[in-house]
């Protein structure tokens, strides 16, 4: 296979000179673990004090990693990176709401991005996460088995409804909507909930995507399970695939309750957890539609050799590569450059709710390894080339 994703002239043909600089410097202040600590202390600290922050945050790593602050602002960015083929997954990024109302208010943003999906070719998906409609606690109870109280089961219900309403939307409106995943504790709940949604409004195609999170070693059963029932019932699967954001919080708390890790036993066995997932729904592609949400270089080689053996055009929609804005831009350019469907999640929401997200994404590229010098050597590569 080519090797494609070393060309930074595609990969940041779209960032000025300026916009480069700001990208090399945020990854060497994040490559730094001690400045990652400290610069979301201080910022935490600022933004509880109500300290006038908002808009240095706005110039520099909220524009890095996010879109807007709301649908419309996005659309620059949306319409930019379609010049270069790449596609737009509109994400309300704010996370760790409790309540009723703001359950309501994201149900109410996710569906006018399904509505925004469907006027603009640029943005093929829509997506949500679980907790944006409901508490975490109450995915946890029901997944865990626990009875619910009356209260409790009418706040369910108002869930279902929520999950139903976007699910049905987008089906109406045929666009693609995913759902995405989170802690295991809660998981079960969820994927229980989006499976009933593939029963009702998969049956011609896949409409509704689940995530699996490949770092669990489980998933691949998981997969496997769901596709016999698929079978059975006569509907399709719509999976996005990623390696997994939660470790540590996943390890900690295994250790803490004293239960086997969900976690696989090392970054090879999760590597290669993934691309089973990959493989397996490529064998099976009659009945699937894959996202296939990876940074990594060698997954996407290898989804790339799968395509062309099994004589998978480049451009059937039911393959789909995703990356982060803001990261891995070699991977997304390179790839549409040359004719994949490539979509980039692009965060949005007000800067100040928006900080959990890119607090998470500050931390992440810090512990994975490998990640933040790879970025930092294509900028650098890529300044020197326009150097010259």
């Amino acid at each position: 296979m080519e090797k494609i994703f070393d060309n930074t002239e595609i990969a940041f043909a779209l960032k000025s000179d300026t916009e480069l600089e700001r990208a090399y410097f945020l990854f060497k202040l994040i490559e730094s673990e001690p400045l990652v600590k400290i610069g979301t202390a201080v910022t935490n600290f600022a933004l509880k004090a109500h300290l006038p922050v908002e808009g240095l945050i706005r110039s520099t790593v909220f524009d890095h990693f996010c879109g807007g602050v709301n649908e419309n602002d996005c659309l620059t960015v949306v319409d930019k990176m379609f010049t270069k083929g790449v596609s737009s997954v509109l994400d309300y990024s704010v996370e760790g709401k409790e309540e009723e109302i703001q359950f309501d208010s994201a149900l109410e943003i996710t569906l006018k991005t399904i509505v925004f999906a469907k006027e603009r070719l640029a943005i093929p998906f829509a997506v949500f996460k679980p907790t944006g409609f409901g508490r975490f606690a109450l995915y946890e109870k029901i997944g865990a088995g626990e009875e619910l109280t009356e209260s409790e089961k009418l706040e369910w219900k108002k869930v279902e409804e929520r999950f139903d309403k976007v699910c049905k939307t987008a089906y109406e409106l045929d666009v693609a909507l995913l759902i995405d995943g989170e802690e295991s504790w809660m998981q079960d709940a969820a994927d229980d909930l989006v499976a009933q949604m593939m029963r009702k409004y998969n049956k011609e195609k896949a409409v509704v995507y689940n995530t699996l999170q490949m770092y669990r070693w489980d998933r691949l059963d998981c997969l496997k399970k769901l596709h016999e029932e698929a079978k059975k019932e006569g509907f399709h699967i719509g999976m996005k695939l990623v390696r997994g954001a939660y470790m540590e919080k996943e390890n900690n708390r295994a250790q803490e309750k004293g239960y086997k890790s969900p976690i696989c036993v090392s970054k090879q066995a999760t590597d290669e957890n993934y691309d089973a997932a990959v493989a397996y729904m490529l064998d099976h592609i009659d009945h699937m539609a894959v996202f296939a949400g990876t940074h990594n270089e060698h997954s996407s080689y290898k989804l790339m050799e799968l395509m062309a053996q099994k004589g998978i055009t480049k451009n059937d929609k039911r393959v789909f590569f995703g990356q982060l804005y803001g990261m891995s831009d070699n991977i997304s350019y390179n790839l549409a450059a040359h004719g994949y469907n490539v979509a980039k999640y692009l965060p949005f929401g007000p800067v100040r709710d928006v900080m959990p997200y890119l607090i998470r994404r500050a931390e992440e590229n810090t512990s994975v390894a490998g990640q933040t010098s790879r970025e930092l050597m294509l900028l650098k590569k890529e300044k020197q080339r326009r150097k010259l």
